[in-house]
């Protein structure tokens, strides 16, 4: 049996009852960064034995890992934070798995996705997930440009370093569409910024970009249908 287990995206305490009896009870943890890892399994005692599954090793320790499951292993796959397939390799081993006739098990959690969707205030009934855009500005706005007539709710991570350059282009792209950033998710700091791109690179010239941010908008909203003060800045509490 192979578990695709999600855990915690930032508080320890976001942890399923379910997730954390399989971790404890099966036969091998494959962790994206065991040293990420560790700290999730000690704080729930877990001292089943942990080894790095990454994209640098995953084509090189696959074919063992799938002749252990084959030997009845069982084996629970997690990665740094949320629900691993999302942004890591899980997918590969996966893939294999099933290609062996190997029973492989969801076990549900925290997804940063979904999170932010759910609390950002925009349409949630139909949504799309781009994963990391291109580093590359032309490459970026050119998926803006096909997004001009898109009506679902668009979710995408990004990085504190480049997050400026990506509100640039939304803005020449599309305008004054609504973004919604939430960033450190169920961690201390966690924050959602609300606002158009213009609102928001105000925001980070002042204040300097920190922390893994969740970026989502809607072509169909614009921030002149917001009231007036609708830059808003909501800490957690």
């Amino acid at each position: 049996m192979l578990y695709i287990v999600s855990t915690p995206i930032g508080n320890l305490s976001d942890i399923t009852v379910r997730a954390a009896k399989i971790l404890a009870e099966c036969d091998l943890i494959l962790a994206e960064d065991t040293r990420t890892s560790k700290k999730l399994l000690d704080h729930l005692g877990i001292t089943t034995r942990a080894v790095a599954y990454h994209d640098f090793n995953k084509e090189k320790v696959t074919p063992g890992l799938i002749e252990s499951l084959k030997e009845n292993m069982e084996i629970a796959l997690i990665t740094d934070a949320g629900t691993p397939g999302v942004a890591d390799p899980a997918f590969y081993l996966v893939r294999a798995a099933i290609a062996e006739g190997i029973t492989v098990t969801p076990v549900p959690g925290a997804s940063a996705v979904l999170a932010a969707l759910v609390a950002s205030g925009l349409p949630t009934d139909r949504f799309i997930f781009e994963n990391f855009l291109p580093n590359k500005g032309t490459q970026r706005r050119k998926i803006f440009e096909a997004l001009k007539d898109e009506t679902r709710t668009m979710i995408f991570y990004e990085t504190p370093h480049r997050i400026v350059k990506t509100l640039e282009d939304i803005k020449t792209v599309l305008g004054d569409v609504k973004v919604v950033i939430a960033r450190e998710l169920t961690k201390v700091h966690e924050e959602f910024l609300r606002g158009s791109a213009e609102e928001l690179l105000k925001h980070f010239a002042e204040h300097q970009p920190r922390g893994e941010m969740v970026v989502l908008f809607n072509v169909r909203i614009k921030s002149k249908s917001l009231k007036s003060n609708s830059f808003l800045d909501e800490r957690a509490r």
